[in-house]
């Protein structure tokens, strides 16, 4: 009897250590605790991840809770959760600035230091100017840049993602040398413009709506391949004769290593969110377009991208 006894107990154990060595740690009951998301930017990005995470935590037993990491264009949050255990309570809310971090050799890594969860969402660069300046289009911006001093150009940061769009629009529009850039930190460009400390800045739809509706700026150009339904009347540069076509995605990624059961468990839960209607109208009121991909597209995506930026990067002097 003792023997048997001894022998279901070594069984039992057994069992339990071969659960643990299956592939995604059999974690079914997984989470078991609250999970953190960390966001890098403010602004539209920081409201859209605060949605995500709230309609997150409606489908999973445990909450997501938003943690603002902001500084060095994404690289202090990106550095904070690819030094976290792959265990899936340490997300980050990712961007295209995964690339721009790592070819501008702001973090040790690359985009292969983080396991892809989703794409979310995909958002339209805008270049907005003064009202009072009286631009029309981008030939009149260039006219002004052409005539008179440099042009004032507000950027997020040097190295970040609207100085890299800003630096490709201007170049495309044989102006690269003409404009002077100033960092003015994530989400302030409408008050700079306002203000007139800068001439025009690249930023979100969702940071210039209220500010066109109000007629105090301008939106003179969205630097995708089409126009988008924030801003209807807003042509694109290409139709403006400028060669440019670079839109940001954000989404969720978690530290590489991270159980693919666990990676399933958050990639359902954040389609789930996508597809309330409550996310659905905060697109048309922030002016993003819903976008989920799971994670096997969504990983082949940021590898492309990362060789798209990286070559971006190169060819303007950005890059390391």
């Amino acid at each position: 009897m003792i023997f048997k006894a001894t022998m279901k107990g070594a069984l039992a154990a057994l069992a339990t250590v071969s659960m643990l060595a299956l592939p995604g740690g059999a974690r079914a009951d997984y989470p078991e605790k609250p999970i953190e998301m960390t966001i890098l930017f403010g602004g539209t990005a920081n409201t859209i991840a605060q949605l995500l995470a709230e309609l997150m935590s409606q489908e999973l037993p445990e909450p997501v809770v938003p943690v603002s990491r902001p500084g060095g264009g994404g690289a202090v949050g990106y550095s904070h959760v690819a030094a976290a255990r792959p265990d899936g309570y340490q997300l980050v809310w990712n961007s295209n600035s995964i690339n721009t971090v790592t070819h501008t050799g702001r973090v040790p890594f690359d985009y292969t230091a983080f396991a892809p969860i989703a794409r979310i969402s995909v958002e339209t660069p805008a270049l907005g100017v003064n009202s009072d300046r009286g631009w029309a289009s981008l030939d009149d911006l260039k006219a002004a840049a052409m005539a008179g001093k440099p042009l004032k150009v507000g950027i997020s940061g040097k190295g970040s993602f609207t100085h890299l769009v800003s630096a490709a629009l201007f170049d495309a529009m044989g102006i690269a040398d003409k404009v002077m850039y100033i960092s003015y930190g994530d989400g302030k460009a409408p008050v700079e413009l306002m203000a007139g400390r800068i001439d025009a800045a690249i930023q979100w739809p969702g940071q210039f709506s209220s500010y066109m509706q109000s007629g105090e700026l301008k939106v003179l150009a969205v630097t995708g391949a089409e126009r988008i339904e924030a801003l209807p009347d807003v042509p694109t540069a290409a139709e403006q004769g400028v060669d440019v076509d670079i839109t940001m995605w954000r989404g969720l990624a978690a530290p590489a290593g991270t159980p693919d059961d666990v990676i399933a468990a958050l990639a359902k839960a954040a389609q789930a969110a996508t597809q309330t209607e409550q996310f659905k109208a905060a697109t048309g009121t922030l002016g993003f377009t819903a976008a989920y991909m799971g994670p096997e597209q969504f990983g082949a995506l940021i590898k492309q991208d990362d060789e798209f930026y990286g070559a971006l990067l190169g060819e303007l002097g950005m890059g390391m």
